[in-house]
């Protein structure tokens, strides 16, 4: 597995450890693992934010230094932190486990389509470009300066995403998308099986780069940031994305229930449904209606994943055109519980 595992010490009696188990904290309570690096980087410089369990509501906070840890926890624990959201943590040291490196995680079946998911306003295209389309897409942005982030590049046409607050500020617009996507973009414009009324139009541009091993976190794309249809095209290497729905109690919605589903029941009284399929280079996914608005998409950091029975190598790098549209005034959709338009 490319994540080391952690777990919270037994005991009252507690080690000294680089590594902070911290509670009240995550992508399930808005969080994203930007956010949370950036307000733990204060005290010094964060090796990685991962999550500590399938909760959502956990993190752990490893550091290159213990006394990063010590002082972080000091000033954390305990108190509500303005930039967090004035949420109150809840930490204690943590330790790591032994693993076996690029182990692949098979705890789910993993889909070569989207019907097999049966998440609504999921689709996924195959050879959407082909090998000669990629080597040029590939070639574009790499003729072009990349912003660095703790784990991986990107760059920004159209408007520029601010990961501090998941969004983008409509009034600076960095110009139009880049001529190497037209192509891309009237292949969007002219797709006619979606069933979906709304506009194929898009406005917004996010190339991101993950080395081999790197993934993403957990999260839903901001609600107030973009409309309904995102599309985001692999390049260059596969990889596992994992579909999470978290539930109150065991109710399972009409539209997303199947006999097969498995309902993870969590430590803190919630339920989790899991799903994943797999990406290959050249394909196109797209996430509208509950797929966009109510699933957390994540992509697990591994070297090497498995597919059902085969396993898969990723490759050095793999590059995503993620197309969106940016929203221009509060989200209407019917998933208020997901969405910070009604918060």
């Amino acid at each position: 597995m490319g994540v080391p595992r952690f777990t919270r010490p037994k005991g009252v009696n507690e080690q000294l450890s680089p590594n902070l188990y911290v509670a009240n904290c995550g992508p399930s309570v808005g969080l994203s693992y930007e956010i949370i690096e950036s307000v733990f980087s204060k005290f010094g410089q964060v090796k990685g934010v991962y999550a500590a369990d399938e909760s959502g509501v956990r993190v752990i906070v490893s550091y290159f230094e213990v006394d990063s840890a010590q002082a972080a926890l000091t000033t954390l624990d305990g108190h509500p932190c303005p930039d967090l959201g004035g949420r109150s943590l809840h930490i204690r040291f943590s330790v790591l486990q032994p693993t076996s490196e690029g182990q692949a995680n098979d705890s789910i079946p993993v889909s070569l389509v989207a019907s097999d998911l049966n998440i609504p306003g999921l689709y996924l295209w195959h050879d959407f470009v082909n090998a000669k389309e990629e080597r040029e897409l590939l070639a574009a942005v790499d003729d072009r300066p990349w912003n660095k982030l703790s784990k991986r590049r990107v760059q920004h046409y159209g408007y520029e995403f601010c990961y501090d607050t998941r969004n983008v500020n409509t009034k600076e617009q960095l110009g139009e998308l880049p001529s190497f996507v037209s192509s891309i973009l009237k292949r969007i414009s002219s797709l006619s099986d979606l069933g979906d009324s709304e506009s194929l139009a898009v406005d917004q541009l996010t190339v991101n780069e993950y080395p081999r091993g790197v993934g993403l976190s957990p999260h839903i794309d901001t609600h107030s940031a973009f409309e309904g249809l995102i599309f985001s095209l692999s390049l260059a290497g596969p990889c596992i994305m994992e579909f999470r729905r978290y539930l109150d109690g065991s109710w399972i919605p009409k539209a997303t229930a199947r006999n097969d589903t498995k309902v993870e029941n969590l430590d803190d009284g919630s339920s989790l449904i899991r799903r994943a399929i797999y990406l290959p280079p050249r394909s196109m996914l797209l996430l509208s209606g509950e797929a966009r608005f109510a699933w957390l998409h994540y992509i697990p950091h591994h070297k090497i994943d498995m597919v059902n029975d085969d396993v898969v190598r990723r490759g050095s790098r793999r590059v995503s055109f993620t197309f969106r549209k940016v929203r221009r005034g509060p989200c209407q959709c019917e998933f208020p519980q997901y969405c910070d338009s009604r918060r």
